[in-house]
């Protein structure tokens, strides 16, 4: 059978009041990467003035001063700098965002199985949980 070394990944961009993430955010990605539901293989952070100005900050840059100790990265330079600036235009003046790319860990023995029986993944798409919420609580009140 064909083994990847990564599954499938995802970029995600959050977008949060302030000059950066609270500890609380922080602590989320933690915990997440903890379960071993999903493999941090970037994360950055960006921070928008309100006169435009945006700041990157590089995972290996944040360490202590963001709570980020208890985590490494997995493959850190996939969201190339091009991604980067493209997505620090998204972020709002006065605001700040993580860009983090994820590995799902489940969907690597998935794509695995797939590949080593002749099939590939054509299309796969992500809904947004205010999305799918939203939907169901609507189908439940018919």
């Amino acid at each position: 059978m064909t083994e990847f070394e990564y599954g499938p990944a995802e970029f995600i961009v959050a977008q949060f009041e302030g000059e950066r993430p609270s500890p609380g955010v922080i602590q989320a990605i933690v915990d997440l990467v903890g379960t071993g539901t999903v493999r941090l293989l970037d994360l950055l952070f960006v921070s928008r003035s309100l006169d435009g100005d945006v700041e990157i900050v590089e995972f290996e840059d944040a360490g202590d001063e963001y709570g980020l100790t208890e985590i490494t990265l997995e493959a850190s330079g996939i969201a190339g700098s091009e991604d980067v600036d493209d997505i620090a235009d998204l972020i709002d003046p006065g605001t700040s965002g993580a860009i983090l790319v994820l590995e799902h860990t489940w969907a690597k023995d998935l794509a695995s199985k797939f590949f080593a029986a002749g099939g590939n993944v054509v299309h796969a798409e992500r809904i947004p949980a205010p999305v799918v919420n939203a939907v169901l609580a609507e189908a439940s009140e018919e």
